[in-house]
């Protein structure tokens, strides 16, 4: 009965622990030219839930008319290009390719746009029908509504996506 009980105690300890770990603040990503009104560079590993609420709100007035109401996407045709030569709005869930980016990336290509993006890399000939949110939200807010995305990825996602923008940090 008492080795039972150590036992207990030691296992809510360590479940304690993991879950003080979890919610601790990771640390920021390295933005270029990013920071909030603070003049501190804000990152998605730091959201905490009002965060994400403020990311899920603002996702819901800017992004769910495009990319679905439930991060599901236009259509399950993401991957083709349209008769215009657009790709449609792809999913942010986990069946989408959000998570095969770095944060940086994503948080560029939000900011910037598709054609905004792709012109900074010297491609000029690039349609793309996602829009450059730089002059409808601040840097914090792009940062909370890809915190909110992130939220709702299962925990073998956020890893997988968590060690691409970390090998992107270094250099791979």
């Amino acid at each position: 009965m008492k080795t039972s009980l150590i036992a207990l105690v030691i296992a809510a300890i360590l479940i304690a622990a993991g879950a003080g770990y979890m919610l601790w603040p990771q640390e920021p990503v390295e933005l270029k030219e990013s920071k909030t009104e603070a003049g501190v560079t804000p990152g998605i590993e730091q959201a905490n839930l009002a965060r994400i609420e403020v990311g899920k709100e603002l996702y819901a007035e800017n992004c769910a008319s495009c990319h679905g109401a439930n991060l599901e996407g236009k259509t399950s045709e993401w991957r083709r290009p349209g008769a215009d030569g657009v790709f449609p709005a792809p999913p942010h869930d986990e069946t989408g390719h959000t998570w095969h980016h770095d944060d940086q990336l994503l948080f560029n290509y939000t900011k910037l746009g598709g054609v905004g993006l792709m012109a900074l890399n010297g491609i000029e000939d690039f349609n793309s029908g996602m829009p450059a949110f730089e002059e409808t939200l601040s840097d914090d807010e792009i940062w909370a509504v890809l915190g909110f995305i992130k939220s709702t990825w299962p925990a073998h996602i956020q890893d997988q996506q968590r060690q691409r923008t970390e090998a992107s940090k270094q250099g791979g």
